[in-house]
């Protein structure tokens, strides 16, 4: 097991191969998750966006809204009057505030990238997240979740649960920063040898059905970011919630007073 010794502030702890060793045992317990469940890229931006402050089947009753006004393009959403997105993706909360902001999204692609998702993403993953993160409307779990998700970008998407699963296994203290806890998972993996993350098949429990967006195809490190965060999101919903069921979790034999 893994060691896991705490920071002198309690807020970070270096502790790469316990990272590395919760990815791998949660791997080998339920695979690969066929996340993110999505027909486009668009379609992920869109998610990213209405996921916000909600859980996921609202998400997924709003976007069933938009695919049967065929507005899950960038040509179809434009189409759309703001009250009429708004009515579309009313299930998923905030919905006046949601519109506004994927119609914000709208006239920054149309106007910086000439509405090309392709042109977007081809930017820097630095210099993109900057200007996404400049939106109304997009924090930094936003911001990741498209630049990974929908671009194929190497950057790691940092939740509620897995702050909550590090902060209870000792790993980060509760003050602990989104960009600390980020850089603490990237630079566990990405520093870890490769032929110690390529059992990437082990496990036969995907949480969803493969979609267009889980099969396209992405880099090896944007593959490991995406299966790690798919898997913490996985424990969090099943066992670390906020009333902590830890019994029969994968991560259980890791925790502190265990």
């Amino acid at each position: 097991m893994a060691q896991i010794t705490r920071s002198p502030d309690h807020q970070i702890t270096r502790s790469d191969d316990g990272i590395v060793v919760y990815y791998k045992t949660l791997l080998s317990r339920w695979g690969p998750q066929n996340w993110w469940p999505a027909q486009s890229r668009f379609e992920v931006i869109v998610g990213a966006y209405l996921t916000q402050n909600t859980n996921w089947r609202n998400v997924e009753l709003a976007v069933a809204n938009l695919r049967r006004a065929r507005a899950l393009t960038v040509e179809g959403m434009h189409r759309l009057e703001l009250s009429q997105l708004e009515d579309l993706v009313r299930p998923s909360g905030y919905f006046r505030q949601k519109a506004r902001n994927l119609k914000t999204f709208l006239a920054f692609l149309d106007d910086k990238y000439g509405g090309s998702l392709d042109r977007m993403f081809s930017r820097p993953t630095e210099e993109l997240r900057t200007e996404l993160l400049a939106l109304n409307g997009v924090g930094p779990e936003t911001a990741d979740s498209i630049l990974l998700y929908a671009g194929n970008h190497p950057v790691f998407v940092v939740d509620a649960y897995t702050r909550r699963v590090l902060e209870r296994h000792g790993i980060i203290g509760p003050k602990a920063k989104y960009e600390e806890i980020r850089l603490l998972v990237e630079q566990a993996i990405g520093e870890s040898e490769p032929e110690a993350l390529t059992a990437m098949q082990q496990g036969a429990d995907p949480r969803h059905p493969a979609s267009r967006i889980s099969r396209a195809s992405r880099s090896q490190l944007a593959q490991h970011y995406n299966e790690f965060h798919a898997l913490i999101v996985r424990v969090g919903n099943q066992y670390c919630r906020k009333t902590a069921k830890c019994e029969g979790c994968p991560l259980q034999q890791f925790l502190p007073h265990h």
